[in-house]
């Protein structure tokens, strides 16, 4: 491995800012901003509405909210208006009544009567037909719907957050989606980075990725070779967190060593390298400029204090669960000054 002495390092995650956000792997400064719009969101009933490209976490953001907010102990009910087809749509909103059209045998409820309480997530919102844009801005204006096929007015108590790719501003221009509609959307707009902008991230969804994967697999977690750390920093990262995490699963699934290398990944990373923007003791990663070997060391110490705890600070089953030497651990828990916590001696 040119131009790096480091040594393959296994790397976790940082525990998030609050239980909401435990699934949202993330320190960068982007990531701290967004979770602590979250936090001020929640508390209110506000619409939110989500932007960002594919792959960048909406859904996960719009639970957190939820799960932030007094609703939390109602449903979180989530409809994609882009997969579900259009002429469906509307009675997967507003449900239907018997004998309202061929095949509807029963009264049904729909998604915003059953998350009565609680949260609705309406992803890809764009994606939405023009006469169902119209019914959902009336639910935002006058708090109200009516099955279809039914004439009673059922009173919605439903928090919406709705998310898109797309630029809603462009669509209105374009006439493909409501003026109205968009500004009762927009209360609070919350735009979500994409991975190539907070590339510092990379590093820890690769730790946490790794570590999912390999015990949802019933494999040993691998470490990482500081040259595949590189190109995976690198690389720009078109689907988002999405792709890195299938990318991961992949490699748990089919690698057999116990270290992800360069040659395991794919060979459009290395072909994406640009050896000027590579992390390294003397180079940043990414944009937001963490040094490369005071992440991996930082990354480290987190690792062994989370095996230490995990073990309750029985070293050798640390050392097995590490896949290093006993006299290892007692070196790296020296050089980084851990101590047992008082409240477990």
């Amino acid at each position: 491995m040119s131009g790096s002495n480091l040594t393959p390092t296994k790397i976790i995650p940082i525990s998030p800012p609050t239980a909401a956000f435990k699934e949202i792997i993330g320190q960068s400064q982007s990531m701290k901003n967004i979770f602590r719009i979250v936090e001020k969101v929640a508390v209110s009933d506000t619409t939110v509405m989500l932007n960002g490209e594919t792959g960048t976490g909406k859904g996960m953001i719009a639970r957190a909210i939820h799960e932030c907010s007094a609703r939390r102990g109602k449903p979180f009910i989530q409809i994609n208006c882009g997969s579900t087809p259009e002429g469906l749509l509307e009675s997967e909103f507003f449900g239907y009544r018997r004998g309202a059209f061929t095949g509807a045998v029963a009264d049904k409820p729909g998604k915003f009567e059953m998350a009565q309480g609680g949260t609705i997530f309406l992803d890809e919102i764009g994606d939405m037909s023009a006469d169902l844009q119209i019914k959902v801005l009336r639910v935002l204006e006058e708090g109200e719907f009516e099955r279809v096929g039914g004439h009673e007015t059922i009173k919605s108590d439903a928090r919406i957050i709705a998310a898109t790719h797309r630029d809603l501003e462009e669509e209105v221009q374009k006439g493909r989606f409501r003026e109205d509609l968009y500004y009762r959307l927009y209360v609070i707009p919350i735009t979500l980075p994409s991975l190539r902008e907070r590339r510092t991230d990379v590093p820890i969804l690769v730790a946490h990725f790794l570590a999912d994967f390999a015990l949802k697999n019933r494999k040993p977690v691998m470490s990482v070779a500081p040259a595949a750390l590189h190109q995976l920093v690198d690389y720009p990262w078109p689907g988002n967190v999405r792709e890195l995490r299938n990318l991961i699963e992949r490699i748990v699934v089919l690698k057999d060593g116990d270290c992800l290398l360069p040659e395991d990944l794919p060979p459009k990373m290395a072909q994406k390298m640009e050896p000027a923007r590579m992390p390294s003791d003397a180079q940043p990663a990414g944009a937001e400029g963490l040094p490369f070997q005071t992440a991996v060391s930082e990354f480290e110490k987190t690792l062994i204090l989370s095996a230490l705890e995990k073990t309750h600070w029985v070293k050798n089953r640390a050392a097995e669960l590490l896949q290093i030497k006993r006299t290892t651990l007692v070196e790296k828990i020296k050089r980084y000054s851990l101590e047992k916590p008082s409240k477990d001696k």
